[in-house]
């Protein structure tokens, strides 16, 4: 294998899972018990599918004669991705931008482990690990019966845990590609999706923040319009998931959101869209408690794949995680 690091820690006699983050710029594979500790984890660049897929599943071979065989494999990937067990193109990315992952197999290279497997969205996965151990629970530690996840760096993605369960329908949530109204000192920028120019992902994930600027938004200065816009279009996605998915908690997480001083202004401006019409405690007095950060850091994919393998073991012994 190349250019990946690992971190080890004592195992014990308790199920050990597998679990993959598979981002479009790094890959996190690891093995874990179902308390969250990770027993070994490695971190390697995304490279073309062929390669990456069969260092993740080098890892997993190397790290068993460790700690033992996994019960189940949890995969949260970076999408679109193909989630319906009946679609003969199962488990295959779809229209990703990503260059050369289009109907790549993220299933295969790992069948012959002969465990369950669980494949999801990495943001319906880290909704799911923040509403278990994270961000998305209530006041006296029990988990809120639905949570949103965004993460704003790369790309936007947005999904949901609804009453313990990730959100999936047509597809699964493509919160990055919704349109906002434009902000009024923004209209001579065009965009940068590729699919649709002007969506949200467009205007305001990181690389359009540097194809505005020039540099990164640290760089900004504090007085710069770039914070405004950027936090009155994320006020913007922050309303339409109130109004829409109507979930107790938004966790906003990823590179962009690591700038803590977007918090207070897009709390403001999701609730100037939203103008009073949710009349509710969550979203006027109690907004700081509505829209927060993960409670995870940057563990919240990589523990939500694991919460994923949980699942993929109680489902093919017909039962339900808890």
């Amino acid at each position: 294998m190349t250019g990946w690091t690992a971190t080890m820690i004592d195992a014990d006699a308790e199920p050990v899972y597998a679990a993959i983050e598979a981002g479009g710029t790094k890959f996190v594979c690891a093995l874990a018990h179902a308390d969250g500790t990770l027993l070994e984890r490695a971190r390697f660049s995304t490279r073309g599918p062929q390669d990456t897929l069969a260092e993740a599943r080098a890892f997993f071979d190397a790290a068993a004669t460790r700690h033992g065989k996994p019960r189940a494999l949890g995969i949260a990937s970076f999408g679109p991705l193909e989630l319906d067990h009946a679609a003969a193109r199962y488990g295959r990315l779809l229209r990703t931008p990503k260059p050369g992952w289009h109907d790549a197999d993220l299933l295969a290279p790992f069948a012959t482990l002969d465990i369950p497997i669980a494949l999801d969205t990495d943001v319906n996965a880290a909704a799911l690990a923040e509403a278990h151990w994270g961000a998305g629970r209530d006041r006296d530690g029990g988990p809120l019966d639905s949570v949103a996840y965004v993460t704003v760096g790369t790309g936007i993605g947005g999904g949901a845990v609804l009453h313990g369960r990730t959100l999936r329908g047509l597809l699964h949530p493509e919160l990055g590609h919704i349109h906002p109204r434009r902000h009024p000192h923004d209209h001579g920028f065009a965009g940068i999706c590729p699919h649709h120019g002007d969506c949200l992902e467009g205007l305001a994930n990181g690389p359009a923040i540097v194809a505005r600027l020039g540099h990164e938004l640290g760089d900004a200065a504090p007085t710069h319009p770039i914070w405004d816009i950027e936090a009155d279009y994320l006020g913007q996605l922050c309303a339409q998931l109130a109004l829409t998915l109507s979930p107790r908690r938004i966790v906003l997480g990823g590179g962009v959101m690591q700038h803590e001083r977007l918090f207070a202004p897009i709390r403001a401006r999701t609730q100037h869209w939203l103008s009073g019409y949710l009349a509710r405690r969550e979203v006027e007095a109690g907004i700081d408690d509505y829209i927060v950060p993960p409670g995870l850091g940057d563990r919240s994919g990589i523990l939500g794949a694991l919460r994923l393998a949980m699942a993929a073991e109680a489902q093919a012994k017909g039962s339900r995680l808890p």
